[in-house]
């Protein structure tokens, strides 16, 4: 696609953008919504436009090839990121469920299940390649030296036992024998066809014609079923419904499309480059061109200043702090009176700023009493502000002002604007310049006081300020530094070589499949409480685990996770999604499952060693994410006989420590797997992980969508005589894991090669099927009734209940929404 093309996608998007902001950001303060029902719905309705503007402008930001177009779509598109975030936090704080259910939104929007699929922007890892690259490179070494790398076993290796070699000896001997019975078959077969062909030729005319007829009626019948067939295919190839085999458009044409995308990429590269030289010339020839002028201007505006204070005042002014902005105070359009004013009162501001006594506090605290009983809050839901939408509303103005109306028809190559670059570098270099005249200007003012105010003593004030300020600079108390004389690659060679740090597995959050959820919203119409689809998984994957690591804006303004838990029954995918985050964000995968540590770091010191290095790396390598397998089994109730002795519990109290100190500019998650949750105090658990989120066995269209997908991956064939809807029938209650190893034992190398002469059927797949396990009612029933048991399950459990009604009266209005203020 053209320039052009994404020009206007992201000029769509910010029209869409700015009709959001307006609906968001109304002249009058927006009133209470009373009903629950409709304040959802509008919260829906943003998350699906917002999510809408994601996609147009990922798509937008991959391909455009403007540096400075750039820079502006990539602030826009995480702030729209972030929004999305906040949003689908404020649905889960109104609904106290991880799961939505939006199919109604989606079909008065006339949009399809996919264009709410949360996208994973591409920039998260093409930007950060070169780090990726080295970063592999360095633990392929490490690993080589460990001599961990996986190498084909030799084919002759393997020695057989008795059993094996007579279950060999059997299959040749009944191969054999089966060969000479079919040979023996051929020549009966071959006698009886010669005797009935001599017979024949001694039957009459009327056998001859009978067997003509039967011939032709055979040939017409096949010749006019192959002539409709052709005929069919044709009318489906006219109403564009099928494709012309003989034709390979399709494929040539995204053959094109993909290599034309490959292209941009490349000059954006290329071009960022030379961005990147202009940018050094351009500030290079400002400075030293224009910074001369400037400085002389500057300091002639500064003196005028001085005697324009002095004749005002009969004294020379303060000269500006530099936290205060420095001699940029001074031109702004202010009399001299006015600017003497302000500093004046600020320097009263800073000497009353002190920390108030209890009488004051509390004749305070009763005044806002007062003040709330007189102006109660109207009862109802109100939005929750955002950190997101001053950016946007910038972002908004920037595109207005600078790219909507500009006229491109000189740069068809996309290339970097210049009058652009010099206006903004132009600043930099003032407020550089600024801070060199300041300086001079200050010294200056100094001499002039000297000169004219001799004896008043503003020697000793100086002195008397300066203590001050080096007295109210306090450093803060730091952490001790345990490994404060070793380099990061040797902490990080040692967490690779204790198996504590390791390499993801190759796997894409969309290989973890499953269908979209139809039904929801009109089972939660009838008081029913769907299943989630894992769909549904995969998008919150994506919002809690993806775009706040991959990035930095997302993390540090949007609501904080700091852990998350996935409960399910083996084989959902748990540790697949773990893998699968790492892979999208570029993400460190560091272990800390309990079994993992068994031996090592041994004692109190070897544990806090051990914490504080994987931490230190996690940090400084971030994202980061430090994965818990079998995490129940740190919070057990009451721990095995058996596992005893390897101390399951080492991290429990020294974790909830180390997790206070993860901020928002650490993009470090703790994911915890769990297949035995109801196994652990749910107290400590809860404390520890913030969000939970219950992984369910695939439902029926998720099994559909599966069965198809693995069969082709494994090099099976799905044709007519599969019945892929009785096999995803029959197999309710497996999961995806067991799906892989039924497909694994039936798509053999053997029956690949047959599958010309003999088509896959779904029989084929139940008696394996049959062998294994299913994931039992039992088993779901007690996650469910644990998950009910957890701090959002509570509140759904109380607002299906109708408790959450009676609690939110409007007589209580005030406090309630004091309280939860709190």
């Amino acid at each position: 696609m053209s320039h052009s093309t994404y020009n206007k996608l992201w000029a769509d998007a910010q029209i869409e953008l700015n009709s959001l902001l307006i609906q968001e950001l109304p002249a009058q303060p927006a009133r209470p919504e009373k009903d629950k029902v409709v304040f959802f719905q509008r919260l829906a309705t943003l998350y699906v436009r917002y999510v809408q503007i994601f996609r147009h402008l990922e798509e937008t930001y991959d391909q455009t090839i403007h540096p400075q177009k750039r820079r502006v779509i990539r602030t826009v598109l995480d702030s729209v990121m972030g929004r999305v975030v906040e949003l689908k936090n404020e649905m889960v704080e109104k609904e106290f469920s991880e799961y939505h259910y939006m199919d109604d939104v989606i079909q008065d929007l006339k949009l399809t299940p996919e264009a709410i699929e949360i996208p994973i922007p591409r920039y998260f890892k093409s930007e950060r390649n070169k780090v990726l690259q080295d970063r592999a490179l360095m633990l392929s070494n490490i690993l080589d030296l460990m001599g961990v790398v996986n190498q084909p076993k030799p084919a002759g290796d393997h020695k057989l036992n008795i059993e094996e070699a007579i279950k060999v000896i059997q299959v040749a001997e009944r191969a054999r024998q089966g060969r000479l019975r079919a040979k023996f078959m051929r020549e009966i077969q071959r006698d009886e066809e010669r005797q009935r062909r001599a017979k024949d030729r001694d039957l009459g005319t009327d056998a001859i014609e009978q067997a003509v007829v039967r011939i032709q009626k055979v040939w017409k019948g096949f010749a006019q079923r192959k002539k409709t067939k052709r005929e069919r295919e044709e009318e489906m190839i006219f109403l564009g419904m099928v494709m012309d085999s003989q034709t390979h458009q399709p494929r040539c044409y995204a053959a094109t499309v993909h290599g034309n995308k490959a292209r941009r990429r490349q000059k954006q590269s290329e071009y960022e480059e030379d961005y990147q030289k202009a940018i050094t010339t351009i500030t290079d020839k400002i400075r030293d061109l224009e910074g001369p002028d400037i400085k002389e201007t500057m300091k002639d505006q500064i003196r005028q200043w001085f005697i324009e204070c002095h004749d005002a005042t009969g004294t020379f002014p303060d000269y500006p702090e530099e936290e205060d902005g420095g001699s940029a105070l001074i031109f702004t359009e202010k009399t001299p009176q006015q600017l003497m004013e302000e500093l004046a009162a600020k320097e009263e501001e800073d000497a009353n700023k002190k920390p108030k006594g209890k009488d004051e506090k509390k004749d305070k605290g009763k005044k806002d009493k007062g003040k709330g009983g007189e102006e109660e809050e109207e009862p109802g839901l109100k939005m929750l502000p955002s950190n997101f939408l001053a950016d946007l509303e910038a972002g908004q103005k920037t595109f207005i002002d600078v790219w909507q109306n500009r006229d491109e028809c000189k740069n068809f190559n996309q290339r970097h604007e210049v009058e652009l670059i010099k206006e903004k570098k132009r600043m930099e270099v003032e407020a550089e310049i600024r801070l060199q005249v300041d300086e001079l200007m200050r010294q200056e003012l100094a001499n002039w006081k000297l000169a004219v105010d001799k004896d008043k003593g503003g020697k000793a004030k100086g002195n008397a300020k300066k203590k001050k300020g080096a007295k109210s600079a306090k450093k803060k108390k730091k952490d001790k530094d345990l490994t404060a004389d070793r380099a990061m690659e040797s902490l990080f060679q040692e967490l690779v070589e204790q198996g504590l740090l390791k390499r993801a597995d190759d796997v894409k959050l969309d290989k973890y499949l499953g269908d979209y959820s139809y039904l929801g919203t009109t089972l939660r119409h009838s008081d029913i409480e769907p299943m989630p689809s894992l769909s549904d998984v995969r998008q919150l994957m994506a919002l809690y685990g993806v775009l706040p690591l991959g990035s930095h804006e997302v993390h540090e303004k949007a609501p904080l996770i700091k852990a998350m838990l996935l409960a399910g029954p083996t084989g959902v995918g748990k540790k697949m999604l773990v893998h699968a985050i790492c892979q999208e964000t570029g993400a460190n995968l560091l272990d800390l499952s309990p079994m993992n540590l068994v031996g090592k770091y041994p004692g109190k010191s070897g544990l806090q060693m051990m914490l504080h290095m994987v931490f230190k790396v996690a940090r400084a390598l971030q994202p980061s994410v430090i994965w818990i397998g079998d995490a129940e089994k740190m919070f057990y109730k009451k721990v095995p006989k058996e596992e005893k002795e390897f101390d399951p519990k080492r991290l429990k109290k020294d974790l909830p420590k180390i997790l206070k100190t993860i901020k928002g500019e650490d993009r470090v998650l703790i994911i915890g797997t769990t297949r035995e949750p109801f196994n652990a105090d749910i107290k400590a658990l809860c404390k520890v992980y913030s969000k939970i989120i219950l992984i369910p066995r695939p439902d029926y269209a998720s099994r559909y969508v599966i069965w198809r997908q693995f069969i082709q991956n494994h090099g099976g064939q799905v044709t007519s005589a599969m019945d892929l809807s009785t096999l995803a029938k029959i197999s309710d209650g497996y999961t995806q894991g067991h799906m892989v190893k039924v497909v694994q034992s039936i798509l053999t190398e053997r029956r690949v090669q047959q599958l010309a002469k003999k088509p896959l059927t779904a029989a084929e797949f139940i008696a394996p099927l049959a062998k294994i396990d299913p994931v039992f009612q039992d088993e779901e029933e007690a996650l469910k009734a644990w998950y009910a048991k957890t701090p959002l399950g509570k509140k759904r459990a109380k607002a299906a209940s109708g408790k959450e009604g009676e609690e939110e009266t409007p007589s209580k209005g005030g406090k309630d929404a004091k309280k939860k203020k709190k």
